[in-house]
């Protein structure tokens, strides 16, 4: 059982940046494809970046692409999404998520992922 943690999060002005970082327990997320999602209050939850295992390819939403970065660092079993250019509307709770079944090491096609984090608050107030 794979258990994610995000951490990171907090509050910044616009136009600042932050880190966040997606670790694991239970096993170790190097062999997984790990997503970043973010659901602010009143809206729906969001894809916004996943990158497979071998952190060879990447995807972004296209309002945060140039903005945000994912990577991993397998040394330290960690995935993370460095965040610049921050704009309020970037406020959510970020969650880091991964898939199960065949094709785990690959970003989901059809976005189903089964192990969640519980999330970090990043707020950017302008």
């Amino acid at each position: 059982q794979l258990q994610l943690v995000e951490s990171g999060g907090g509050l910044v002005q616009t136009g600042g940046s932050l880190r966040l970082a997606c670790t694991a327990s239970g096993s170790s997320l190097a062999w997984y494809a790990i997503g970043w999602f973010r659901q602010a209050p009143g809206k729906e939850r969001d894809g916004i970046s996943c990158i497979d295992s071998s952190g060879g390819r990447t995807n972004y939403l296209t309002s945060v692409e140039g903005r945000f970065t994912i990577s991993r660092d397998k040394s330290k079993h960690t995935v993370y999404l460095e965040m610049d250019s921050l704009k309020p509307e970037d406020t959510a709770v970020y969650y880091c998520a991964a898939p199960s079944g065949y094709g785990y090491w690959e970003c989901p096609s059809d976005g189903k992922y089964t192990y969640w984090g519980q999330g970090t608050q990043v707020t950017v107030s302008s």
